[in-house]
């Protein structure tokens, strides 16, 4: 297998950094949205797919099964929107959400296991990670500010909302956690503190940015790695849901500024308006897996997909990345 070409690991206890060193690349997941929905699942609701955990649980170890076929080396929880604030306003106890955050992690687990308990699987693999996903405030709002950044609320507030989801996912089995879709770095610095307060635990920070220099917020994306990189406990930085025609060239700032293995998992590069609850195409996908493997070739080490990026295309991004395992 290759060696890893960036983002060598910093303590051998790190699982990404780990798998970067034995394989070169690590494949993640798609959008587990877009699967569920090509599976026939109707997602239209404020909990999104965690309202599966609900009402059909076991759709979501399909789904994760599916993505481990597909060739995902990490797997990444339905846990995105899942949030006790969320669960709330559905009438749920505190005690009912915690059962439905660990749940999330159960499931990933489940379909690792299964999917590696036959042999014919393990043949040119390693053992897949899981991720468990921390979703941004914006993502509970589900009113697209996880594309903007404009909370209303304070940090401490903001610390106060991601707090106790993250304890429980920090205590899960789960292999790092996914810190997803962060559209600022003020709502990263709450999330690096909650990292920095559960030593052992890594994790890695994903960003959305409106274009190729800077975050959905406004604030330059190289201040967010710069952030992450002087933080303990960080796996690894980098960029997802986020149009693909942005990440080369935040790939080349994070390369400068960073020795953290590079992650992105853009989307197909539609654009989602959350008025409609609809994806609009801005013209021709193009050539996802061959962005994916320019992408490979400026220095991203763990790379996956996003809304709109379904399992064939994970399959095909393997192929291309990995072709000889």
């Amino acid at each position: 297998m290759k060696k890893a070409v960036s983002g060598t690991p910093r303590r051998r206890n790190d699982p990404l950094s780990e798998m970067i060193e034995r394989q070169g690349r690590v494949i993640l997941d798609g959008g587990l949205a877009t699967a569920l929905e090509e599976r026939g699942h109707n997602l239209d609701d404020p909990l999104w797919s965690a309202r599966l955990l609900i009402e059909e649980p076991g759709a979501i170890t399909e789904v994760h099964l599916d993505s481990l076929q597909a060739g995902a080396d990490c797997i990444t929880t339905s846990s995105y929107q899942a949030t006790l604030h969320g669960f709330s306003t559905r009438g749920l106890s505190k005690n009912e959400g915690h059962d439905l955050l660990r749940l999330s992690t159960d499931l990933a687990l489940e379909a690792r296991d299964s999917f590696w308990g036959h042999p014919a699987n393990r043949s040119g693999r390693l053992h897949p990670l899981v991720a468990a996903s921390i979703g941004p405030y914006g993502a509970f709002l589900a009113d697209g500010s996880e594309y903007t950044g404009a909370y209303e609320i304070n940090d401490a507030a903001l610390y106060e909302f991601h707090q106790e989801r993250w304890q429980v996912l920090a205590e899960s089995p789960a292999d790092l956690l996914a810190c997803e879709t962060l559209p600022s770095l003020r709502e990263a610095r709450v999330l690096l503190r909650l990292l920095k307060e559960t030593p052992g635990r890594w994790a890695w920070l994903s960003f959305t940015c409106r274009d190729g220099f800077h975050l959905s917020d406004g604030s330059p994306f190289v201040d967010a790695v710069r952030a992450c990189t002087s933080a303990p406990g960080v796996a690894g930085v980098g960029i997802n849901c986020t149009a693909p025609r942005f990440v080369s060239s935040l790939i080349e700032q994070a390369r400068d500024a960073t020795d953290l293995p590079i992650i992105v998992y853009p989307n197909s590069g539609e654009v989602y308006d959350p008025t409609a609850k609809r994806w609009i195409s801005e013209g021709p996908v193009g050539a996802w897996v061959d962005d994916a493997a320019q992408w490979s070739d400026l220095g991203a080490t763990a790379i996956g997909g996003c809304c709109r990026i379904g399992p064939k295309t994970i399959t095909e991004l393997r192929l291309r990345l990995l072709p000889a395992t």
